[in-house]
């Protein structure tokens, strides 16, 4: 497995080619939820006054995915944006602050982050999530923040995240332990929310 990532660090990301050559800076991060992979990323202009591109990155055009860049061969793989995000979900606009439920009915929480795998994977393995208050009484400020790996479907309904009951089985602390977590190495789980 390629290092993991939440995908709101990967906003002003620069995108730059395989030259060294600055194209843009990513925007924003467009999913395919229900396959659980990154499908590209919106992008915006270099400078400080620059303004959102009419441009996209499709993950088809996309080298390596890391925690300082995004590398693409070079700036020909970009599309219209409009293109890209049509029947796709962007980070901002549909899963932060969405509610996560399992198609159970158990309320989870709310989402904070996507992880992701870097590298040339780019798939969803699951959200970083804060806790309901059933699962982590007490005052808001003081609820437990959570990773919570995806499971095999995931689906959005609205402004709801749909998991399969067995995705909130065990939860992690944070990212190292999601790691270990995902890995199957036994004792990592830290948690559990059922």
């Amino acid at each position: 497995m390629n290092e993991l990532m939440g995908a709101r660090s990967l906003t002003t990301l620069p995108v730059v080619t395989l030259g060294g050559d600055a194209v843009a800076h990513v925007k924003d991060t467009v999913f395919d939820t229900a396959a659980g992979r990154i499908t590209g990323f919106t992008l915006s202009g270099r400078g400080l006054w620059s303004g959102p591109m009419k441009e996209g990155l499709p993950w088809s055009a996309v080298h390596a995915l890391g925690h300082d860049a995004v590398m693409v061969r070079d700036r020909r793989g970009l599309v219209s944006t409009a293109l890209l995000t049509a029947r796709q979900e962007t980070l901002r606009g549909r899963l932060l602050g969405a509610s996560v439920v399992t198609d159970a009915g158990t309320e989870v929480g709310t989402v904070l982050d996507v992880v992701v795998e870097g590298g040339t994977g780019g798939r969803v393995v699951g959200f970083r999530v804060a806790a309901s208050r059933r699962f982590a009484p007490g005052p808001a400020r003081h609820r437990r923040k959570v990773y919570v790996a995806r499971g095999g479907t995931v689906t959005v309904v609205g402004r709801a995240l749909v998991l399969p009951p067995d995705a909130v089985r065990h939860v992690a602390d944070d990212l190292p332990g999601f790691t270990a977590l995902l890995g199957g190495v036994p004792g990592s789980w830290r948690g559990s929310l059922s």
